[in-house]
């Protein structure tokens, strides 16, 4: 599956969720695309179905191809804990999940550019790999000459006001701080990773 660049109203209406962010289209039309919408009898979906729905939307949510997707949840597998909690933990301390939590880009896909453009920093040191993985106690920022940009201003500008426990932002440094390992219950998106693990435990 190549990375996803279609329409992301589309993708919302299929899942019933704003997986790409706030959207409007989602809002007036909260049901499943297509020419008759909600009056299109569906056939009931089966139990691999439920599984594999859940598996694509969350590799949609986070920007995910099948490979990154199967090797985070192989090192989840390997990981002390229960897996499922690990391979969110996993997802969420990506370096480009972290960009868009913190408000320093739009969306997850704004946030991945940012990073490959190298605009963003860890511990003062320019990191462009997206899927960098943070640890507790690592500042990430914004490149000095980077700081007027645009798209950062007109994000944090428009920063969420609801807080992420464990991220912390400076707003007159214009960085943040991975302060800890999340817990499952502060991830606010709607995610049954149970169902993935049933589905690669087949």
């Amino acid at each position: 599956m190549a990375r996803y660049t279609g329409p992301r109203s589309k993708i919302a209406r299929k899942f019933g969720e704003p997986i790409f962010g706030p959207d409007k289209y989602l809002d007036r039309k909260n049901f499943p695309p297509g020419q008759h919408g909600l009056n299109k009898k569906r056939k009931k979906i089966s139990e691999y179905g439920i599984q594999l729905r859940e598996k694509v939307k969350v590799k949609y949510l986070y920007g995910l191809l099948e490979r990154q997707f199967r090797n985070a949840f192989e090192k989840a597998s390997r990981s002390k804990g229960v897996t499922g909690e690990v391979l969110l933990q996993l997802l969420e301390s990506r370096l480009d999940n972290t960009v868009y939590r913190l408000g320093i880009a739009p969306t997850r896909a704004a946030a991945r550019q940012l990073v490959s453009h190298r605009h963003i920093t860890v511990n003062g040191r320019v990191i462009n790999v997206p899927s960098f993985q943070l640890k507790p106690g690592d500042i990430i920022g914004v490149r000095e000459k980077s700081k007027s940009l645009e798209v950062i201003t007109g994000s944090i500008a428009e920063r969420r006001s609801a807080r992420i426990p464990w991220l912390e932002w400076d707003e007159t440094q214009m960085a943040g701080k991975f302060m800890s390992i999340l817990q499952r219950a502060d991830i606010p998106e709607d995610i049954k990773e149970n169902l993935i693990i049933e589905l690669y435990s087949k």
